[in-house]
């Protein structure tokens, strides 16, 4: 399934053409390279010129073998699935939590509590099970990079892999944090 071209025909590529005009390089000073796509058979990976610039034809090969791991292992719906059920618990538990806190009043007297009061407990309710939701997210998160990195480096060579993690290291103040998603 994996149509896209190989490391070597990336970096050779010339510039000019049409053919490396795709969508997989994109114009930006940035060293990033990231996987996308519905399903591993319309899935893609996009490298910055940054990227192809800073490193080393072997260090390239170790970052799109990452890249492509994370199409192989089925990471970008594997996530979407996760913070989708992720989100679907914290609203379900916030409600769920907030309408009984809020209609504890004895039956016979009416005094069930107002929407604001409800209002009010299902928002904090729902940051901070969001913000928990958020932690399970980040852990599994880390836990699929660890296995792109060794899916990358069964994938371009352990060398190149682990010469591509220390450039990333070297370069990482070339990475522009003041873009707003």
């Amino acid at each position: 399934f994996f149509k896209q071209k190989t490391a070597y025909e990336i970096y050779q590529c010339d510039w000019s053409s049409d053919v490396c005009s795709s969508d997989l390089v994109y114009d930006s000073p940035e060293v990033n390279a990231f996987a996308t796509g519905p399903s591993k058979n319309r899935a893609l990976v996009a490298v910055s010129m940054g990227l192809l610039r800073s490193m080393r034809q072997e260090e390239v090969a170790g970052v799109l073998g990452h890249e492509i791991a994370h199409i192989a292992n089925g990471d970008m719906v594997t996530m979407t699935l996760l913070q989708g059920i992720m989100n679907a618990f914290v609203m379900f538990f916030a409600r769920l939590v907030a309408y009984a806190v809020t209609s504890r009043g004895d039956r016979d007297d009416n005094r069930g509590g107002s929407y604001m009061t409800y209002f009010l407990v299902r928002m904090v309710l729902e940051i901070g099970l969001g913000i928990l939701g958020s932690i399970v997210t980040a852990w599994f998160s880390r836990h699929r990079e660890f296995r792109a990195d060794a899916g990358g480096a069964t994938l371009a060579g352990r060398d190149r892999m682990i010469g591509a993690l220390r450039r990333l290291m070297a370069n990482r103040e070339m990475v522009d944090t003041q873009h707003q998603a």
